[in-house]
């Protein structure tokens, strides 16, 4: 037999560096406009020039005579597909009509494509559009929250927008009614009310919506996308084309950056498609960064809260009560006011949640989605509780502390808040903090200490894997889920690699092919602990029938060993109790004559504990400085401690509460999509005037995972971390910014001329 293979293996709890960090750096890795295709033509888009009306003339007659103009694409001309809107609704896609691109006459947004000029080369595309003449009739519109808010309706109805529905409880989890809850507020001892605000924010990743669309002469649709969810954009596009699912192959391995708007197809996608379709000819479509902001955003909210507490600071009342941005054609609704009902323990609640139509793209999922909102937002005001009762805002926490979900009455699987509480204020040193406002300077800055609570939800989703062992010797293991950036393919790698005993440059992690066993869209912090334990079943079949076809081969060493009896070390399976009797991996697959293969499919029904809460938590320290003559904010210093389960490789798991952290900070103080709501129009669209944190705005970054076993949760105890690292983290920055200014900002994102 072959000796054993000698690079080594990686093990869960191993700090491995990401095994596509090479291809990454060193610019092999190909992203959706990367790929290069024999007779490509790019196609550029025309976005409408009002925000509501409708196109009434379309000249495009100098377009069409510009040099290397293959086709101008609009509703005049766009070929017919199948119109119902089951087929344009996606996986995730919320309640109501979908957006059509080049569908009709009819603008409904800002920025909404008009038309697609396609040319043999990027520049001819780009110059002729300018010289597409579209003629609009303009009607009314409505973009502000604040103007719209009387027309909100409940979400739990049919999605449709009917102003005269009545204000309506989303949930009264305890049964309170109302008048209860109010009766209760206002005989507490201490009361905060307000109203509280986000603005609305765009996920503006470094990578632009990029589709290259390929027909092929028997039908067969090849699509390059940028998407979170491959097998997504191929059933979209088979149901709009009136194609088998088979039919439409989409491939997307890697994505500079999702944040959630790659949940949905995106219309570059369709516009390709079409226009491929039409010219007979490979189409690349890019979108612009204007154009980046002509489609999903975090939606902006309106966050009425009043809490109540005793003596002690017990909670005795929560009023939630909050109204969020939707499209016209789709009820878009987040998971927003309950959160702040289920972390705390508090026996009097009333929630209220309704969605406001407004004349723009339908809003999307954003890291973190309605958490990052509501706590972010509901942190503030606790902490606005702390000082009216007088306490430490760490001790406020603390006297509310619940192990239940206080809404479903649900034990958790394991929650270490309190360890996160209490390791990172030891690390932060916030024992040290002077309580009252103004207290604390540095020269000519006044230094504040906050803190927050961040909580989200640990999911699972179904998803299939494949694990295939090649002829080359390598283990080759594979789903059509996406690595969004959070290091799916590396986490794949080292489980494999543990699971199977191989080494890691033996191990061939596959994703982002809608070809591949079938996975959801990813998003929600469910990648890991799904494809993880979908991972393990895989290898625990494979590993079954790697040793049948072991003991099958003639004087095999292994001929009467039982599984129990046998390991799989360093890519041989060999006894236990006698390493000597051992078959090498590579030879077993030659002797079989090609692959060994399996595949298996890890769902929700494996997980023992149904009837408990799955949640991460976070408490988060920040330090800021603020210079009072200027009202420059700097965050100096940043402490979260984590409560995630099992970390299956903390290099990466460190990197992606980094990234949530910087968003936190991004939306306390930077990031802000405004609307000049006369014209309807997204007016900061592009990376100068949408600020992000840059490196100058990032100090220091503190990262602690709390020890949290956890073997109910899921198999590996995984609760993933994608999302946990935002939430409460604007809040911790704008409780800082109070201590050390003594100004209380409701208003996210909160900027220099607001503390002037």
């Amino acid at each position: 037999m072959a000796t054993a293979l000698s690079s080594p293996t990686s093990r869960i709890g191993d700090p491995l560096s990401r095994v596509d960090g090479r291809l990454k750096t060193t610019g092999l890795a190909n992203y959706a406009a990367d790929f290069p295709v024999e007779g490509l033509t790019y196609g550029v888009v025309v976005s409408a020039a009002i925000t509501k009306g409708r196109i009434t003339a379309i000249d495009a007659t100098a377009a069409r005579a510009a040099p290397g103009v293959i086709e101008i694409v609009t509703h005049e001309n766009r070929p017919d597909v199948v119109d119902k809107d089951k087929v344009w609704q996606d996986m995730v896609a919320p309640k109501g009509s979908p957006f059509r691109p080049l569908g009709d006459a009819e603008i409904r947004f800002a920025q909404q494509p008009v038309a697609l000029v396609v040319a043999d080369t990027f520049e001819a595309a780009r110059h002729a559009a300018t010289l597409v003449d579209i003629r609009y009739e303009a009607a009314s519109h409505v973009t502000d929250l604040t103007e719209a808010e009387a027309g909100a309706y409940n979400p739990k109805g049919d999605g449709t927008y009917s102003p005269e529905k009545s204000r309506s409880d989303l949930a009264n989890p305890l049964g309170n009614t109302k008048a209860h809850v109010e009766k209760v507020y206002q005989e507490a001892a201490h009361r905060v009310s307000g109203r509280y605000t986000l603005a609305p924010e765009h996920h503006n990743p470094m990578e632009l919506f990029a589709s290259t669309a390929i027909w092929k002469p028997d039908g067969s649709l090849f699509i390059h996308d940028k998407t979170q969810g491959a097998q997504n954009s191929a059933t979209y596009l088979a149901g709009i084309f009136g194609l088998k699912p088979e039919q439409v192959h989409v491939v997307a391995p890697f994505m500079g950056g999702g944040f959630g708007v790659g949940l949905r197809p995106q219309y570059q996608l369709f516009l390709a498609a079409i226009a491929a379709k039409m010219i007979e000819r490979p189409v690349k479509v890019v979108m612009t960064r204007q154009q980046m902001f002509s489609h999903q955003y975090r939606p902006n909210v309106i966050y009425d809260i009043a809490i109540a507490a005793d003596q002690a600071g017990r909670l005795q009342a929560i009023r939630s009560d909050c109204v969020g941005a939707t499209s016209r054609f789709e009820t878009f609704a987040e998971n927003i006011v309950d959160w702040c009902a289920r972390g705390y323990r508090c026996d009097n609640i009333a929630l209220d949640y309704r969605v406001a139509p407004v004349d723009t793209y339908t809003p999307g999922s954003m890291r973190a989605p309605g958490a990052a909102t509501a706590l972010n937002l509901f942190e503030i005001a606790m902490d606005e509780l702390a000082y009216e009762v007088g306490i430490d805002p760490l001790e406020l926490r603390l006297v509310n502390y619940t192990s239940k979900d206080e809404i479903s009455g649900q034990p958790f699987t394991s929650k270490a808040l309190d360890k996160a509480y209490a390791e990172g204020a030891e690390r932060f040193g916030w024992s040290k903090r002077v309580h009252a406002p103004r207290a604390m300077t540095d020269g000519r800055e006044l230094v504040g200490w906050g803190m927050a609570t961040g909580v989200w939800e640990t999911l699972f989703q179904a998803h299939a894997v494949r694990a295939r062992l090649r002829p080359d010797g390598v283990l080759e293991v594979a789903t059509a889920s996406a690595d969004i950036g959070t290091g799916t393919y590396t986490i794949m790698t080292q489980i494999a690699s543990e699971e199977m005993g191989m080494p890691v440059d033996r191990i061939d992690a596959q994703l982002g092919d809608s070809t591949l066993p079938k996975a959801p869209v990813e998003g929600g912090s469910w990648g890991a602990a799904s494809i993880g334990n979908a991972l393990v079943l895989a290898c625990t079949a494979l590993k079954a029938k790697l040793l049948k076809a072991a003991r099958k081969i003639d004087d095999s060493p292994l001929a009467n060993a039982a599984i129990e009896q046998v390991e799989f070390v360093g890519g041989q399976i060999r006894v236990k109790n006698d390493p000597a009797r051992a078959i090498d991996l590579t030879d077993l697959v030659t002797t079989e004559g090609g692959p060994i293969e399996v595949e298996e499919t890890g769902s929700p029904k494996m997980l023992e504990a149904a009837k408990k809460a799955r949640n991460t938590h976070q408490a988060v320290f920040v330090e800021v400085k603020v210079d009072e003559q200027l009202g420059q904010i700097r965050v100096t210093r940043v402490v979260t401690a984590v409560a995630a389960g099992r970390i299956i490789n903390p290099k990466t798991a460190r990197s992606q509460i980094l990234g949530g952290v910087v968003m936190g900070i991004g939306m306390a103080l930077h990031e802000e999509t405004m609307m000049d709501h006369r014209l309807g129009r997204f007016m900061n669209h592009n990376l100068a005037e949408y600020h992000v944190p840059a490196h100058a705005d990032i100090a220091d970054i503190d990262v602690i995972f709390v020890d949290e076993p956890d073997h109910e949760v899921n198999p590996l105890g995984i609760k993933g971390l994608g999302e946990i690292g935002i939430v409460g983290t604007a809040a911790a920055v704008a409780n800082a910014i109070f201590h050390a200014t003594g100004v209380r900002v409701r208003d996210l994102p909160i900027t220099s001329d607001r503390l002037l």
